[in-house]
């Protein structure tokens, strides 16, 4: 009985507790997490408007479940993409779930932000970065203030940044690399005081950088690389101590680079290039010790920087983690330092485009394997250390190169030193033609043969042919890449060498030379050996095969560099794919340009703009896929314009031509360097001034007769002149009065012949015999702008052309200011000094007037020098002399364009006579079309209207409010906003005042101390 009792007992005690486990289990069914309702229609809309599913674990298709609540991390696994992540804490006796990351990564979702994005309010961590996002970055996104990241990197987003995001407080870190974004920062940004990361590299970003960035002191890394930010590099980033990576590439920054930085003890990898204006010193880096980074290397790049300094004055001992420096296209002088050699660690140095000279020191450490001095003034024996083990470029230098050490480096170095000593005055070869990174020779449709040019070049390298015809040489690394190769094809692997056998290229019979190409990260150098002296064709081909043609993230890169041919830039911002208007289409590049001392340069060189990262790591920088240098007489002869009819016909052509090249090769080699001409070589040393006797332009301008007079100044007088080989010039007789003696004639020379640009007259040579000196120009057919505008010799001129002519001479200032090696202020800047070329091209002329830009002396002692009615108020009365001199009468010569009349015109009205006054009333009245000249029947009025708002803001009162010439150019082209002017110029309220209590006879008050101080 006992037993029963107790077996009864035992039963009715288990199926108590089953029934109380299924009560439990029951209640936590019913207890399960569930997403918020709100927020899982939210998350579901979002995918299904960008296209994407997400297979859920439950088939009830509650979306926080699975590895979105599990320890799955879902960052970086590729498994789990799209994906969400859901925070499922227990709140209020019920469990709901909210939606805390968000990840659409790299899946090319195309389309605008949805609004249903807006709800996911406790998202910490939103990832949509390389799609092909559109529209607007909304304003709401600053409603999601538990954001911590937010990854908006690699997409086509527009429009400006919203000052909203400035409530996201918690933020560490924000991407919106590569975008197409414009306008400033807010400055509500510098409210995020957590944040650690920013970047906005290739953003599409421009104006200063907000002072309330200065809080910002948790930052750690700041990309800010390929915008449009201007005014100075901002002091207060000295202050941010934990900051280990800056990248300011590829901006309008202005000099110098403050001080400040010494302070940045942590960092690890800074990237500052291309700054305008402002001498920078070097001395701030020497603290640069990375103390609290025990295990990283440091890489300091400070490219195209405008520093003036010596470099043995730094203390490079310190910097024992340094593993990379580019100081490259600076204007840095002294030795080498033999403690910078001898660095453990430095594996990477780049000095060249410098100011550098003695001899190489007598060792290096024992991770340097790529030295760059290219482009000094070194000289003297090699080293021991010196090898074909190391890539060591010492082109254009001063090295004696002898049988004896010939052997150490590659060979033909001695081709490309400084005095070109291969085959100079005895030229072997009229032409040649390269298929750039090709293996093999390509005969192309123009009938010419392109060479192979295969030869492995690295990051400090250079090649010369067997038969030194041609030479390559190379500069820079790819940063952020693992790859070292500097050619490349297409194909499907992600390398610099991707193979497009079988891709066919539009807009070309000859696809076959597409197919590779060169490529570099930092300059890239082609030279011509050993050519004939005279005119030649340069034609470059291009073509874009990585960029895909798609509404994909691959189709968001952009490849950005500039062309100079002879010292001469011919191409700024020069974008293969947008010139071919996508990719896996040619782009052919013609110049004429002069060959002078048998030698021809042409060089590509990167200034820090176009995307960084797409497709993949370190793809920028320039490419090409081949060129051809043909003889002017050659080209016009290959080209094919009928069917030559008769054989006797043709013969007696061909033996004209040898005749006439028989003729031109023995006047080349007949001539003989007087000299002063041998002079003019030492002190320029440089292959693209010519040489004239006087004879020969005495002759050329028929005894310099008054019927070839094309201009009367200062210096001197100019006339035109028609050399033998048929060429039309321009020949400058400076007068016996000017004050420019012999040395002052040759530094003009210097000067002139290294400040090349398509929008500035080129200078082909010079006469040094007798006692008038003659420089010898290319002749300008169209004359004068004033002649052209309001002159003798009026055109007519359509507003398209009034605006590219203006386009042209902002692009002509902007690179004597800030891009040429010698910034020069040209202080005449008028319409007179204005010259139109056959196809109305506009070029600036006459330097004999421009001063060398000294930051340390920027005040006149001397007579002020200029032009009444272009004169910048600080000039005029002061003799306060800078840049935006210049940029103040290109104000006045925009709006003089635009107006059709001079800045000064007495027939006029008194309220019409001062154009400058004028155009400010008409503005302040809201109808500043009614200045635009009466002779133009159509114009293009928001253009108009952006190039009188332009022309306003040069001529500010105040220096510091006009915009630097670059800046002009960006906003004459539409690239970036044109802000409102600051304020009419106090110049103009006196005149106003001063009329008002004046007779109309008398003279304005600014043009009467402006007479008074010329005098």
């Amino acid at each position: 009985m006992r037993l029963k009792s107790s077996s009864r007992l035992h039963g009715f005690m288990l199926s108590a507790v089953l029934q109380l486990l299924l009560v439990a289990s029951s209640g936590a069914k019913q207890a399960a997490p569930r997403t918020d309702p709100t927020e899982a229609a939210a998350v579901n809309a979002v995918f299904a408007k960008f296209g994407q599913l997400i297979t859920w674990t439950d088939i009830s298709g509650d979306p926080c479940n699975g590895a979105a609540t599990d320890s799955t991390d879902i960052d970086d696994n590729p498994n789990f993409n799209p994906g969400i992540k859901c925070d499922c804490s227990a709140q209020n006796n019920s469990t709901v779930c909210h939606v805390t990351k968000l990840k659409i990564y790299a899946l090319d979702a195309v389309g605008p932000i949805p609004e249903e994005l807006r709800k996911l309010t406790r998202l910490t961590q939103l990832n949509l970065a390389q799609n092909y996002i559109t529209g607007p970055l909304p304003s709401f996104i600053g409603e999601l203030t538990a954001l911590q990241y937010l990854n908006l990197g690699i997409n086509a987003l527009s429009g400006s940044v919203p000052q909203e995001l400035g409530n996201l407080r918690n933020l560490i870190s924000l991407s919106l690399s590569s975008n197409n974004l414009n306008g400033s920062l807010p400055t509500e940004l510098g409210n995020l005081s957590k944040l650690e990361q920013l970047y906005i590299d290739s953003a599409g970003l421009s104006g200063p950088l907000p002072s309330s960035f200065s809080k910002l002191t948790r930052i750690k890394t700041l990309w800010a690389s390929d915008n449009d930010f201007t005014g100075h590099i901002p002091d207060y980033i000295g202050s941010w101590s934990n900051l280990t990576a800056l990248q300011f590439q590829g901006n309008s920054f202005q000099g110098p680079i403050p001080a400040t930085l010494s302070n940045l003890v942590q960092m690890t990898n800074l990237r500052i290039g291309d700054i305008v204006n402002g001498s920078s010193s070097l001395a701030f880096i020497s603290n640069m010790t990375s103390l609290d980074t025990l295990y990283a290397k440091l890489a300091i790049v400070l490219r195209n920087c405008q520093i003036s300094d010596n470099l043995a004055s730094i203390n490079f001992s310190q910097l024992a983690l340094l593993n990379l420096m580019d100081l490259s296209f600076n204007n840095i002088t002294g030795h080498v330092p033999l403690a910078l050699l001898n660095l453990n660690l430095l594996t990477f140095l780049f000095l060249g485009n410098n100011s550098l000279s003695g001899s190489l020191p007598s060792s290096i450490g024992p991770s340097l394997k790529n030295l760059d001095f290219s482009y000094n003034q070194l000289s003297g024996n090699f080293p021991s250390w010196a090898s074909q083990n190391l890539q060591l470029n010492l082109v254009a230098n001063n090295f004696v190169i002898s049988s004896s050490n010939n052997s150490i480096l590659p060979s033909g170095l001695e081709c490309l030193q400084r005095d070109t000593p291969c085959f100079h005055g005895t030229p072997q070869s009229s032409s040649f033609a390269v298929a750039c990174g090709s293996n093999t020779s390509i005969f192309a449709s123009d009938n010419y043969t392109y060479l192979p040019d295969d030869a492995k070049l690295g990051p400090a390298s250079y090649y010369v042919t067997g038969a030194p015809t041609w030479g390559v040489s190379n500069v820079g690394k790819f940063m952020e890449s693992q790859m070292g190769g500097y050619t490349m094809q297409s194909s499907n692997d992600v390398s610099y060498t991707m193979n497009s056998s079988s891709r066919q290229f539009r807009n070309t019979p000859d696809s076959e030379l597409f197919q590779k190409a060169r490529m570099s990260p930092s300059s890239l150098r082609y030279f011509g050996v050993g050519l004939e002296n005279g005119k030649y064709v340069v034609t470059l081909q291009f073509a874009e095969f990585v960029f895909e043609d798609s509404q994909t993230w691959r189709s968001l890169g952009k490849k950005v560099f500039d062309i100079y041919v002879q010292g001469e830039r011919k191409e700024q911002n020069f974008d293969i794919r947008k010139e071919a208007r996508g990719s896996y289409g040619a782009v052919q590049k013609q110049y004429i340009v002069p060959v002078t001392r048998n030698f021809l340069e042409i060089h590509l060189f990167w200034a820090g703009k176009g995307t960084c990262c797409i497709p993949n790591q370190g793809y920028y920088g320039p490419q090409i896929s081949a060129f051809s240098v043909i003889p002017v007489r050659k080209e016009k002869n290959n080209r094919k314009t009928g069917v030559i009819v008769g054989a006797a016909v043709g013969a007696a052509v061909a033996v004209g031509l040898v005749v006439l090249a028989g003729l031109y090769v023995r006047r080349q080699k007949s001539r003989k360097l007087s000299s002063e001409q041998q002079e003019l070589y030492n002190i320029v040393g440089r292959p693209n001034v010519f040489s004239y006797s006087y004879s020969e332009l005495k002759t050329a301008s028929e005894n310099f007769s008054s019927s070839n007079l094309l201009g009367e100044g200062g210096y001197g007088s100019v006339y035109k002149g028609k050399l033998t080989d048929g060429s039309v010039v321009a020949v400058k007789q400076l007068s016996e009065t000017s004050h420019q003696g012999k040395k002052q004639f040759i530094a003009e020379i210097e000067t002139i012949s290294r400040v090349q640009h398509r929008n500035l007259v080129k200078l082909y040579g010079c006469c040094l015999e007798g006692n008038k000196p003659l420089l010898v120009y290319e002749y300008m057919d169209n004359g004068s702008l004033d002649r052209a505008l309001f002159g003798s010799g009026r055109l007519n001129l359509d507003w398209p052309t009034r605006f590219e002519i203006c386009l042209g001479i902002a692009r002509g200032l902007a690179y004597l200011h800030e891009e040429s090696s010698i910034r020069v202020v040209h202080r005449d800047i008028k319409a007179s000094n204005v010259l139109l070329d056959a196809n109305l091209n506009s070029k600036i002329s006459d330097f004999g007037l421009a001063k060398l830009y000294d930051d340390k002396n920027t005040h006149v002692s001397t007579k002020v020098a200029g032009t009444f009615g272009y004169l910048a108020p600080e000039y005029a009365m002061r003799g306060h002399m800078t840049e935006k001199v210049d940029v103040f009468a290109f104000g006045v010569v925009i709006l003089e364009t635009i107006a059709g009349r001079p800045n000064y015109d007495g027939r006029l009205g008194e309220d019409r006579a001062y154009l400058l006054e004028w155009v400010w009333q008409l503005y302040e009245d809201d109808h500043p079309l009614d200045v635009v000249d009466s002779r133009l029947t159509e114009f293009n009025s928001e253009e108009v209207l952006r190039a009188i708002r332009v022309g306003l803001l040069c001529i500010q009162s105040s220096p510091r409010q006009r915009p630097p010439m670059s800046r002009v150019v960006s906003m004459l082209a539409g690239d970036i906003e044109v802000p409102e002017a600051v304020t009419k110029p106090s110049y103009v309220i006196e005149w106003q005042s001063n009329a008002r209590g004046t007779s109309s006879s008398s003279a304005s008050p600014f043009l009467s101390s402006v007479i008074d101080e010329g005098r």
